[in-house]
Parts: C-alpha cells; structure tokens; sequence
C-alpha cells in the first residue's frame, strides 16, 4: 500500500525531532535544559508549528517534558525513578544476553565480536566521548542477537531514556576499562552459548552496586533531576489516566 505524502512541515518536523533526540541522547541537551519553541525556530530556520509538532513527538516518547506556563524542557526524572528504570534496565539486557546465547545466527556473533574489538581500540584513544558511542554499539548488537523483535525494541526505548544519564557513568574514573572486562565476560558467554552465565554477567554489568552506585550519583548535577515529590510528565499522564479509568461508570 502506497504511503500518503508528508506535507513539508511533517518533513521538518520530523527532521527537527531527529536532530533533538540525537543532541539529547549525546548530551548536548542535558536533562532540565529549557527547549525554547522560538529560539528552535529561528536557529533551525523553521516556523514554530514544525518545533511545536517535534516537542509533542519527543514528549510523547519521554524524552521532552512540556508543561502549562513552564514551556518544554528535556526531561529529567527523580533519583528513585532513575534508579528503578536501571533496574528494569539490567533486567532487559540480562534477558537480551540469554536470549542472544540461545538464538544469536553466525554473523551476529561475528558482529558481537567485531564491536567488542571496536570498543578495544576505542579505549585506547581515551575519548569517553567515542567510547560511549562504541559501547552503545555493543549493546544494540546484543539486542539484535537476541532475536525477539518485541524485547530488543523495549529495551532500546528504556535505554535511549536513560542515555542522558548513562553518559555519566562512562566518565567515571576506571569505568571504561571495568566497561571492557565487563563485555568481555558476556561476550564469552554467549559464544559458548551459556544463557544463563551471559544473563548474569549482562544483569551485573547494568546494575548499579555498591561504590559505583554512590559514584554515580555523585556525578549527576541537581539540575539533571525532577525535585523529589514532582511528577514527570509522563507520571501525570499515566495518572490522569488511572483517574479517568475510575471514574467511568
């Protein structure tokens, strides 16, 4: 079936909305940073109905955060919600890992292999910067090989969430090299088709535990977080829904 043409204002909005995700998941665009509609206009060259259109999108995503009288901002969550979502994190890519050991075909394996030697090398450079982009290769490899089209996508949505925040891990001292024995380790599992010695490995990598849980955070600026008793966006979303469910008839 033949796809309706997007009018040029779908274009822009769409273009505008790819290039704000991407400055938010590369921390150019840090959490609680406000998203002026007038200042996108005129720095994009675009009217504001397309920057409008492109914050709804990401809001409806998670990423953006639009409030009455306050404007859009990157979306920031609290501590406790943050900590929960690596939970779930460690959880999802833990079932990615045992999945992968069962299912991954000859050239994901290869694939797996090739991004762990990327990642190597990377190190090298001592670019955190490079290095979280070469690390979230890795991952997404893995979600491929875990071959379940429903968990791979959950966990990349959770992911991409969480990325703001990600980033301060890897610069934390010592964190690249404890990231590459940490892979490593995964990596051994799944070719050996161990399921669930790479699920383990994988839930551990995630988890935020002990020492690096404190250093964690202790690396995130107050500004990066939603004040403890405020609800996101989405929080008041799903509330208004939980509301309205109960009071139909």
């Amino acid at each position: 079936m033949r796809q309706p043409r997007r009018t040029g204002s779908e274009t822009r909005a769409a273009d505008l909305r790819h290039t704000l995700e991407a400055a938010i998941f590369a921390g150019t665009l840090r959490p609680g940073t406000r998203l002026d509609e007038v200042e996108l206009a005129e720095r994009f060259g675009v009217s504001r109905t397309p920057v409008r259109e492109a914050l709804q999108s990401l809001a409806a995503s998670g990423l953006v955060d639009i409030r009455a009288r306050q404007g859009a901002h990157v979306a920031s969550v609290s501590l406790p919600m943050l900590l929960e979502m690596f939970q779930v994190m460690a959880e999802l890519e833990g079932l990615c890992a045992n999945l992968a050991a069962r299912r991954a075909r000859p050239e994901q394996r290869r694939k797996l292999e090739e991004t762990h030697r990327h990642l190597v090398d990377v190190d090298k450079e001592n670019d955190p910067v490079k290095f979280y982009e070469a690390n979230r290769q890795f991952h997404e490899a893995l979600y491929e090989a875990s071959n379940s089209e429903f968990i791979a996508e959950q966990t990349l949505l959770l992911r991409n969430r969480v990325s703001p925040y990600r980033r301060y891990i890897t610069f934390q001292p010592g964190r690249m090299i404890a990231t590459i024995e940490e892979h490593e380790a995964v990596l051994a599992a799944v070719l050996a088709a161990d399921p669930v010695a790479a699920q383990r490995a994988m839930r551990d990598h995630v988890n935020l535990l002990g020492d690096n849980l404190t250093d964690f955070i202790a690396s995130i600026p107050p500004e990066a977080l939603t004040p403890p008793g405020e609800r996101s966006a989405a929080a008041r979303r799903t509330a208004r829904i939980l509301e309205a469910a109960n009071e139909a008839p």
